[in-house]
């Protein structure tokens, strides 16, 4: 497995890639933002590490910029403050995790394991023989092959965490699905599901499938979690 690892601070960036060579990962660190998105266009990797503040080009850019070449790479992100804003603008740019400094060596890397593995997961099920291309629940589509929604007509835009959290409750078909299962089946148990992250998530979602259509399709159970509307819409 290879992974990159993007983290200007020498001390932390050496003793990152000790500790994940150790555990028998391949490793490549970068000093810099600009040589960062010089290995990523380059390079293929299993995971990628980026600090956000980088000289260069931050972590949030180097996100953006692995998402828009529709790379699907697992990313976490390094961070100094355990902050919301920071959060939310990571995930917005397409992160799939955070980790707090100072951080255990040990944390991080079954971190990378766990979303190497869900990743691996993924990749397999996809193409399963037999199974449906395409979700439907009223106005709302889902393409499971390319990884697109559409709702009545238009296409939506979503980075693989929202399509990851959507997929969860259009197959739960109605039934309510709670934020800590969320949690477990997108980022394993590793991740605090005590934390505001699906709420975050789940309003990006609402922002993009509901808000501009005029009727909520993604709902809360006060006590149980969330689920799709499945009574039919008129015209739908």
């Amino acid at each position: 497995m290879h992974i990159l690892i993007v983290e200007d601070d020498q001390i932390i960036g050496k003793n990152v890639e000790i500790a994940l060579k150790e555990d028998g990962f391949e490793v490549l660190l970068c000093r810099d933002g600009l040589a960062g998105e010089e290995a990523i266009k380059t390079g293929s990797f299993d995971c990628i590490i980026l600090d956000i503040n980088l000289p260069g080009k931050s972590g949030f850019e180097l996100c953006k910029i692995i998402r828009h070449a529709d790379n699907l790479t697992p990313i976490i992100l390094l961070t100094a403050f355990d902050e919301l804003e920071d959060k939310v603008q990571g995930f917005e740019s397409g992160a799939d995790d955070y980790v707090t400094k100072p951080f255990y060596m040990k944390e991080l890397s079954l971190r990378v394991n766990s979303l190497i593995k869900r990743k691996g997961k993924g990749e397999v099920n996809k193409g399963n023989k037999g199974e449906s291309k395409y979700l439907r629940i009223n106005d709302l589509v889902l393409d499971l092959k390319d990884k697109r929604v559409n709702r009545a007509g238009h296409n939506i835009d979503l980075t693989p965490r929202e399509f990851q959290i959507l997929l969860k409750l259009v197959e739960a078909g109605g039934a309510s699905v709670s934020k800590k299962d969320l949690v477990k089946e997108i980022w394993g148990s590793l991740f605090d599901h005590n934390t505001n992250t699906i709420e975050v998530y789940v309003n990006f979602l609402r922002n993009k499938i509901d808000k501009p259509f005029g009727y909520q399709l993604i709902k809360t159970r006060i006590g149980y979690g969330y689920y799709i509307e499945t009574q039919q819409i008129e015209g739908a």
